[in-house]
């Protein structure tokens, strides 16, 4: 039978964000005086939030409150430009609609900003998910890896952890996973490449939409 709950990742999962997180990164850290970063650097510092992308993007070298000044600059840029170069992967909207035909519940949880998530969710996924939740560490809800917004996501749905699967691209996904009790699949069109994926505990990977949607509904 297949899964009751499918709760997705969302950078690098279901949208390319790249692009967008990138000329965000270097509008924030030029506005610090800082060096600009290359694509595949913020690619590597991605997964854990804006903050820690912003920080890791200052550099360690950076004292905190310089770190800070770019993080707030990254967020306010980001807010007003997160939908220029962003767009769904291919066939992953068309896995979505598959899975919901087939009865199983859709969630999105992210570390992106609550609000981000939610307009980009809305704009390339109009009523495709149930549940969506991004950062509300404010709140008490904790960011990924801790189980805090997969568990919300069960619970709304009524599912139970064994009953749902979660996907993600990430070695922080993987950890996520553990930590909720779901089982897990990765795709490898994100954000980490596939030796990386293994070397950090992936097992079931997809490498296309369909595999996906097979791996979700065996």
């Amino acid at each position: 039978m297949p899964y009751s709950a499918a709760i997705f990742d969302l950078d690098g999962t279901l949208l390319d964000t790249l692009g967008d997180l990138h000329a965000a990164v270097n509008h924030a850290l030029g506005s610090c005086g800082l060096p600009a970063r290359s694509a595949a650097d913020v690619r590597a510092f991605t997964g854990d939030g804006l903050r820690r992308l912003a920080w890791r993007s200052a550099g360690e070298g950076v004292d905190e409150g310089r770190r800070e000044a770019v993080y707030q600059e990254l967020a306010s840029y980001y807010a007003g430009h997160c939908q220029e170069l962003t767009r769904p992967y291919p066939g992953v909207p068309e896995v979505v609609d598959e899975l919901r035909g087939a009865g199983v519940r859709c969630g999105v949880v992210s570390n992106k900003v609550d609000s981000a998530v939610r307009e980009l969710v809305e704009r390339f996924f109009p009523g495709q998910f149930d549940f969506v939740v991004g950062e509300r560490e404010a709140e008490g809800i904790r960011k990924k890896p801790a189980p805090d917004t997969v568990e919300a996501c069960l619970t709304a749905f009524g599912v139970a952890a064994a009953d749902a699967v979660y996907v993600g691209d990430s070695e922080v996904d993987v950890e996520t996973a553990r930590n909720a009790g779901c089982d897990c699949i990765i795709v490898t069109w994100g954000f980490r490449d596939e030796r990386f994926l293994r070397e950090h505990g992936a097992r079931t990977l997809a490498h296309t939409a369909g595999e996906l949607a097979r791996e979700v509904l065996a």
